[in-house]
């Protein structure tokens, strides 16, 4: 057998033979071809990384490969405009003291005041009434209004030397304006009342209420003044105080 013996191939198996090796050179060809590795050389790269940076483009595409990127538009992000208010303006420190003065004041409403020789019912009077007699404002006014609901109204005109804040060049001053009607006073019934509320008049203490109470429970009923006048609680001066306040009844 010559070595040539073993080269030997039959048509048929020379055309397969031929047939295999074009389908092994096609796939050899397709697969170069998919796969070629796009070469750069590092001139290339660092020069186009260069053009990159100068242009504002850090697409790391365009750096690796030297392929020029899209430009994408570079969209600034969106700053919202705050108006800007005198107040939050820079201004000057004359420019501030002028801002911070500048106000207008609130109007008041004028209250026409009494002619003089005027007199006023202290009893009767309302806060309206009241702040038309000269140096009588609201707040006066409003104190007068409330220590009467509390004594039960004015025996007499000195009574207002106890309102809060009324000193005594106010209180000259008043004493001409007013008079005080003692029908409107609103009587204490001493017989009935609770402990607690009589120990709010501004003329008994808790002492000197709970005294009565004990002494109502002892005598069922309190006659008349000559049942305090024996306690130690109650001064000659309380007395003459309280009396046109207290009823017996």
């Amino acid at each position: 057998m010559f070595w040539r013996d073993f080269f030997y191939f039959s048509k048929g198996e020379r055309t397969g033979l031929i047939v295999l090796l074009s389908i092994i050179v096609i796939a050899v060809t397709v697969l170069f071809i998919t796969n070629k590795p796009e070469t750069v050389t590092i001139n290339e790269a660092s020069n186009n990384r260069i053009i990159a940076e100068q242009a504002g483009v850090k697409d790391s595409a365009t750096i690796e490969t030297g392929e020029p990127a899209i430009e994408k538009p570079t969209v600034a992000p969106k700053i919202e405009q705050k108006e800007t208010s005198p107040s939050n303006a820079r201004e000057s420190v004359s420019e501030r003291v002028n801002r911070l003065t500048s106000y207008s004041q609130p109007a008041y409403e004028r209250v026409e005041k009494f002619a003089e020789g005027t007199v006023v019912e202290l009893n009767t009077a309302d806060t309206t009434i009241l702040k038309k007699v000269p140096g009588i404002g609201s707040a006066f006014a409003n104190r007068i209004v409330n220590y009467r609901a509390i004594l039960g109204g004015y025996h007499s005109v000195t009574q207002l030397s106890e309102v809060y804040g009324i000193d005594e060049d106010r209180f000259q001053a008043f004493i001409p304006w007013f008079t005080a009607d003692l029908f409107f006073i609103k009587k204490i019934q001493i017989n009935t009342i609770s402990q607690d509320s009589l120990q709010r008049h501004p003329y008994i203490s808790y002492a000197q209420a709970r005294v009565i109470m004990q002494l109502r429970r002892q005598k069922g009923k309190l006659t008349g003044w000559e049942n305090l006048k024996l306690l130690n609680e109650f001064t000659e001066s309380d007395i003459n105080r309280l009396q046109p306040y207290l009823s017996f009844d």
